[in-house]
């Protein structure tokens, strides 16, 4: 955010105008100036140039010779020294305004992961600093053309809202940050998904607490991250450094869909390790359909199996004792059962609307 009634001066001098003055004044040339400091001539000539900085060493030492004291000398290149950086950084913001209005910033701001304001200055400077970054540049290169190799980060120069995507996946890396977590532990996570199972069974208030919990105790950070507008993500799966890292946006508040999601990204980890990652739902240039189609089978293994499908099928009863009666038999939810047969038109979507149960993460604080 920048700083409000803060003043910032349009032009601040180098000391080379004051020691230009006060050599004048001293009747005293470069040269003998130099000799007094002990400073090479052509040094005294850069500073007096304002082509280099002036240092602490030469401040004390032109101290001696002008009877200025160092520390006037210090802050006076101190000052020039922000203004010229400033200067850099208001070229820098001016640049980026473009890059800027591609971002969802309402919505964003909305969320509270920018501070709200019009002023697309502002907005420019508040994106570099979400961003953690220097210049929009510096984003095209972590983002599109992904020089930092790590499993985090992905080109998403095909995908169709890579602006908005980078956001969205950047508020999961800030959220991440803040969370401690105990190293991955794989048998440790499989051994708890019966009771992710469970909770998907359940679906008890804080499921989302106690999944994440759940999850945590495997050194598995689970977050929800609110989705933006135009962007059809569900949720995606990387590693930050030695942590795995579920992201999801509860996109289509139904709980068939959430856990069909978790159990897919949960997939990911089980399955592909520390390289891949996924975006659900995204087409981007590491996307791998042969390891997204084994996850969706992953998924599928944990909801509502081929096997089981197939007998519902077979049996060819739909109503909604015989769902509930079948979700009993094969330990899943009424939903995961009702959800696939929609999904694959077995049955139309105004069949056994009463399992489907509304998912609100929106009271979820992962910050």
């Amino acid at each position: 955010m920048i700083l409000k009634n803060q003043y910032t001066p349009n032009i601040v001098f180098h000391p080379a105008t004051t020691l230009s003055e006060k050599l004048e004044e001293m009747e005293m040339s470069r040269k003998e100036f130099a000799l007094r400091t002990g400073k090479p001539v052509k040094t005294i000539i850069a500073v007096l140039k304002a082509e280099s900085s002036l240092t602490p060493e030469m401040a004390i030492l032109f101290e001696n010779v002008t009877q200025i004291p160092a520390k006037f000398w210090i802050n006076k290149q101190a000052r020039y020294n922000e203004y010229i950086a400033r200067k850099k950084q208001e070229a820098v913001i001016k640049e980026g305004k473009e890059w800027t209005k591609k971002f969802p910033y309402a919505e964003m701001s909305k969320n509270n992961w920018v501070t709200p304001t019009r002023n697309i200055d502002e907005k420019t400077l508040n994106m570099l600093r979400f961003f953690g970054i220097s210049s929009h540049k510096a984003w095209g290169k972590l983002y599109l053309e992904t020089e930092l190799k790590v499993a985090a980060y992905t080109s998403l120069k095909q995908s169709h809202q890579p602006h908005a995507i980078s956001a969205w996946l950047r508020k999961g890396e800030l959220q991440a940050k803040n969370i401690s977590s105990p190293v991955f532990d794989m048998k440790k996570l499989k051994n708890n998904i019966p009771a992710m199972r469970s909770l998907m069974i359940m679906q008890p208030s804080d499921f989302f607490e106690q999944l994440h919990q759940l999850c945590l105790q495997a050194g598995v950070v689970l977050l929800f991250t609110p989705k933006l507008p135009k962007v059809p993500l569900s949720g995606s799966t990387r590693w930050l450094k030695n942590k795995p890292l579920i992201q999801l946006t509860a996109r289509y508040k139904k709980n068939d869909s959430f856990w069909f999601t978790f159990f897919h990204e949960l997939g990911h980890i089980i399955l592909h390790g520390k390289k891949y990652i996924s975006l659900e739902n995204i087409d981007f240039a590491a996307s791998n359909p042969e390891k997204e189609e084994e996850a969706h089978q992953f998924a599928i293994s944990q909801t509502f199996t081929k096997k089981q499908e197939k007998e519902v099928l077979e049996n060819k009863n739909y109503d909604k004792q015989s769902i509930i009666n079948y979700a009993k038999k094969f330990n899943t939810h009424p939903a995961m059962i009702i959800g696939r047969l929609q999904h694959k038109g077995y049955i139309p979507y105004s069949v056994g609307r009463q399992f489907m149960e509304p998912i609100d993460l929106s009271l979820i604080n992962n910050d």
